[in-house]
């Protein structure tokens, strides 16, 4: 079975955002950029397949700019396979939309004809949670989300999901999209030598004009502003005080 792994170059999570002082979006200048973290998890969770021998190739993927070449060599010094780098963007602050996307993954599993898509439920930058199931439409596939547990046993996937009321257990026909969640796996460092491997591991440009597809944006982003600031605390000197003031704020 081959896996395919899409990833995306985000700030890093331990970064705090800055917006730029125009609201035009968000300031990426000398920021610490990094594999989206539930697409960490996907690529975890695709290496474990094949050392339980359910997989035989893992292949990352990875749409957006030449930059986006050391997010690949993260995911190729976890353990997988070979990565594929698909160049739709020159501008760093410029941010592939969904579909265009999803439209592009397809083209890339039509080529590669996996069995498995993993993907992260969403990228912490627009939060979006948009591309795998726009995918599964796209491929007419199954497709199974928020997934907390993946078991393959042949040409099923049994998934558990991460639903309001608790925990839900799939089985889907594969081939499958499955979209990660954050309780899936704890993703594994990347040891030097394994680092080292990495850099002579295959890693294969392609651009969108390749596989015909437009990646002009469709939505327009009008302003970027930073959430308010809370407002300061009040010490209370006692439960009386506290209670009243709750009262007055019409909290009770």
């Amino acid at each position: 079975m081959k896996v395919l792994v899409p990833v995306k170059r985000v700030i890093d999570y331990n970064v705090k955002v800055r917006v730029k002082p125009d609201g035009g979006g968000v300031d990426l200048a000398n920021v610490k950029m990094s594999i989206n973290p539930f697409d960490e998890i996907a690529v975890e969770e695709a290496i474990r397949l094949k050392e339980a021998g359910k997989a035989d190739e893992v292949i990352v993927v990875s749409i957006g700019v030449k930059q986006a070449q050391d997010t690949l060599r993260t995911a190729l010094a976890m353990g997988a396979d070979r990565a594929i780098l698909v160049a739709a963007a020159e501008d760093i602050h410029t941010d592939i939309e969904p579909l265009a996307v999803a439209k592009l993954l397809k083209a890339v599993v039509d080529e590669e004809a996996p069995e498995l898509v993993l993907c992260g439920k969403q990228a912490i930058d627009n939060d979006m949670n948009a591309t795998g199931q726009m995918l599964s439409a796209l491929l007419g596939w199954s497709q199974a989300t928020f997934a907390s547990g993946v078991d393959i046993d042949g040409d099923v996937a049994r998934v558990t999901r991460e639903v309001d009321g608790g925990l839900q257990t799939i089985s889907v026909r594969m081939p499958t999209v499955v979209t990660v969640d954050l309780r899936l796996n704890e993703p594994r460092y990347a040891s030097l030598p394994n680092i080292m491997k990495a850099k002579k591991k295959p890693l294969i440009e392609k651009t969108a004009a390749d596989y015909r597809v437009d990646v002009s944006p469709r939505l327009e982003i009008l302003a970027t502003s930073e959430p308010p600031v809370r407002s300061a605390g009040i010490v209370v000197g006692s439960v009386d005080e506290l209670v009243a003031k709750l009262k007055d704020a019409g909290a009770v």
